[in-house]
């Protein structure tokens, strides 16, 4: 199938209310770090419990990532497009308006389910409509907008708890969404292909149960033990109905996701190291807004604006980044950037007390958004070209659920090793300053993000450029579906 892109008549405009649209909604992955004190105080509430905010929001996006797939083959790109933003626009109206947690969880749950089918659809489509040779700087904006969203999170909204309260975070994003809602409707064409494929039921709640009681378990292990059956049996399910709905993916002629996308090499590769990128950055997303007010006693605000430097780097190396790989390819990007997150790591487990002056974290994090920032985009950008355009949809469904899963798992795993060193530090000095044990805290669970970092540098020594011509010459998944039967 050709490579060829779709001509439309403002591929930019297109690009930049996906792109807009899916900030947003990414953004309000980790908004309400910031405000979780605040939130638990008013609703008197846990930690344990507000961290759903959070969680529950990622499980939703787990959830329905996979099944985006099957929905743009369903519905136009303008259906998918609007439907999604006016979603996600309802759900924020909802939080905003929040008078109960119950009310606020709902709100993020609607939100999350117009980002889940924003997300996917803005992968598919920026590969459809822009050539090969420009994708590298697409791809990198695209990255930018990955990467920023959820770690610019605590920095603004920082500011606009300090200054107006936590409901404006939604009232915020609402006004931003009515406005792309406006411009969708006007600018955004019809490139998705409708083949109407049978819709496999068994598929969507294997995938559901699967992905949903492994986030879930996840989760629930920041508030108990994995001995608890909460926990145990809910990840045993999970388990199960995703290994059944990989065995049923790989058997059927028209699979829900196809899975046979990790059958090319720099697919998996990439993938994998977008899942460690993501999941280093919605930790660090967490913990670090938890340290600076909690141990540091920093207000909300100055605490965004000490993590404002890193996200900068992340802001101006994107596009740079991206203009480069086109020249480059990935291979000294990924490794380079690899090595960086290592050392950034290591500085956050060196520096990381109750007394730690703010400029050192001011500069761990930015050295550590210096080096994601080279990894993620390359990475992402080498995996999707190996793939041939049928199996975009596919190969975008199954990397943004990953990040999803990532995203998640980084939330939950941070949490309960954060109260794990909490406690271990009591017990070895019960007589510990609460600043002191909060600090202890946020040490021991660095300790399992460098190790993870250290996992992705090893995975990047296998990072290779994907040679031209091979995108469509090793494509050898068939597919039933019409060339160019595009809906107008």
């Amino acid at each position: 199938m050709s490579n060829t892109p779709i001509n439309v008549k403002n591929p930019k405009i297109m690009a930049f209310i996906l792109m807009f649209g899916t900030f947003i909604g990414l953004f309000g992955e980790t908004a309400l770090n910031m405000a979780l004190s605040n939130i638990m105080e008013q609703f008197s509430i846990t930690a344990a419990t507000g961290q759903w905010l959070t969680t529950g929001y990622l499980l939703i996006l787990a959830i329905l990532v996979p099944i985006s797939a099957l929905l743009m083959k369903w519905f136009s790109t303008r259906q998918l497009v609007i439907g999604g933003l006016v979603l996600s626009l309802l759900g924020t109206i909802l939080a905003a308006l929040a008078f109960d947690f119950t009310m606020l969880l709902i709100g993020r749950v609607v939100q999350a389910v117009g980002t889940g089918i924003l997300i996917p659809v803005m992968t598919s489509v920026l590969l459809i409509i822009f050539p090969v040779h420009k994708r590298g700087v697409v791809m990198g904006l695209m990255g930018l907008v990955i990467t920023l969203g959820p770690a610019l999170g605590p920095t603004l909204s920082g500011v606009i708890i300090s200054t107006l309260g936590w409901p404006y975070i939604f009232w915020i994003s609402a006004a931003l969404y009515v406005i792309l809602s406006l411009f969708a409707v006007v600018k955004i064409q019809n490139v998705s292909e409708i083949t109407k494929p049978k819709i496999d039921f068994s598929s969507i709640v294997l995938s559901t149960f699967g992905f949903g009681g492994l986030i879930y378990a996840l989760a629930t292990m920041a508030a108990a033990p994995i001995s608890s059956p909460g926990v145990w049996a809910p990840l045993l399910v999970g388990i199960i109905a995703l290994l059944l709905f990989g065995v049923r993916q790989m058997k059927m002629d028209q699979p829900m996701v196809n899975l046979r996308v990790f059958k090319y090499p720099m697919f998996t590769l990439g993938t994998a190291m977008m899942f460690l990128g993501i999941l280093m950055i919605l930790s660090t997303g967490i913990l670090l807004p938890m340290y600076l007010k909690g141990t540091l006693l920093f207000s909300a605000a100055v605490a965004g604006l000490i993590l404002l430097p890193g996200n900068a780097v992340n802001f101006i190396l994107s596009p740079i980044v991206g203009a480069l790989f086109d020249k480059f390819g990935p291979r000294i990007f990924v490794i380079t950037g690899s090595l960086i997150v290592v050392i950034a790591n290591v500085m956050f487990l060196t520096v990381v007390s109750a007394t730690t002056p703010a400029w050192q974290i001011l500069v761990a994090f930015m050295i550590l958004f210096f080096g994601l920032t080279m990894v993620m985009m390359p990475s992402q950008t080498n995996a999707l070209n190996q793939l041939p355009r049928e199996l975009y949809a596919d190969g975008s469904a199954a990397m943004n659920t990953l990040n999803q899963v990532a995203g998640a798992a980084g939330t939950a795993i941070a949490i309960t090793l954060f109260t794990a060193g909490q406690n271990g530090h009591l017990a070895v000095t019960p007589d510990a300053t609460q600043p002191e044990v909060l600090a202890a805290g946020i040490k021991y669970a660095f300790y399992f993000i460098t190790g993870i970092s250290v996992i992705a540098l090893i995975c990047s020594f296998f990072t290779r450029k994907q040679s031209k011509g091979k995108e469509t010459s090793q494509a050898t998944v068939k597919t039933t579906e019409p060339a160019h039967k595009y809906s107008s």
